[in-house]
């Protein structure tokens, strides 16, 4: 089997390269492969059974204002990939959002929930999903995830630590709930999903259980054996940004059941995890 990774640079991008260790595998970054380009996507994906897209467009904010260079890459780009899989035979595995969804939710969303998104963002990665499924149906995996962190890159974690540095204290939000997800386990998951043989569709690749982000930043500093009672909790209306943020981003995991795949581990245990191996 030869593997093809877009977005190979980013954090998950470089998860996935480590979780696919040992096999045949094509790595390509943005400047490798420009995923809106239809004929560099066809030549790119020649000769590989599998892609895992991870490039795509994730400045939440800032695609209120670029809505059309995001939808080129998270929507077109991946419909790229998607045709041009079909057209190999090849598997494709692409990465989605938890902000394909409007978060008034007060349970787990289920993979095949109605797409409701609330942000510009969330319309491009939607879009992105309906495409690949309708070009390549019986090979495509979408696969949402939310509130990553890893060793390669910026995030929520790391932030909070850059902070523990230069302040006694200061808020986080509490009032937003969803599934911090190691990059490290949803690579691993990806492989997993690979490996199986599983079906085609949808799944939600984040750590299991919940909490707030107020939840989250405590539990680095906790890790790290720093004060937690240095943050304070706060909510939305003290962080206007120019994308709305669902308030519930919480996904369930039915869909790896169904396919015989344990669903990934509870977020507190993968961040133990996760800071014990030097990754945040």
């Amino acid at each position: 089997m030869r593997y093809l990774v877009t977005g190979a640079s980013g954090m998950l991008g470089h998860d996935v390269q480590r979780a696919l260790r040992g096999r045949a595998v094509t790595a390509l970054d943005r400047a490798g492969l420009d995923v809106t380009d239809a004929s560099a996507v066809r030549a790119a994906v020649s000769g590989h059974d599998v892609v895992v897209n991870c490039a795509a467009y994730t400045k939440v904010d800032d695609a209120e204002t670029h809505e059309a260079e995001a939808y080129a890459i998270n929507a077109t780009g991946t419909a790229n990939l998607a045709a041009a899989a079909a057209a190999v035979g090849a598997k494709l595995v692409t990465i989605s959002t938890d902000y394909v969804f409007d978060g008034h939710a007060t349970t787990p969303y289920l993979e095949d929930q109605p797409r409701d998104p609330i942000n510009a963002y969330g319309r491009t990665k939607a879009a992105g999903e309906e495409l690949a499924l309708a070009a390549h149906p019986d090979g495509t995996y979408v696969v949402r995830t939310a509130w990553l962190y890893g060793a390669d890159g910026p995030n929520f974690a790391k932030t909070m630590l850059k902070l523990a540095e230069t302040k006694d204290s200061w808020t986080v939000v509490d009032d937003q709930v969803g599934q911090p997800t190691w990059t490290a386990d949803l690579a691993a998951q990806i492989v997993a999903l690979l490996d199986a043989d599983a079906p085609a569709g949808i799944y939600h690749g984040t750590n299991s259980g919940q909490g707030t982000w107020f939840d989250f930043a405590g539990a680095v500093l906790s890790e790290h054996d720093l004060d937690p009672e240095r943050i304070a909790p706060t909510d939305s209306a003290s962080f206007v940004r120019p994308a709305p943020r669902p308030a519930y981003s919480v996904l369930g995991h039915d869909a790896w059941a169904a396919a015989g795949i344990a669903p990934m581990r509870e977020w507190r245990e993968a961040l133990h995890a996760a800071v014990t191996e030097g990754a945040v």
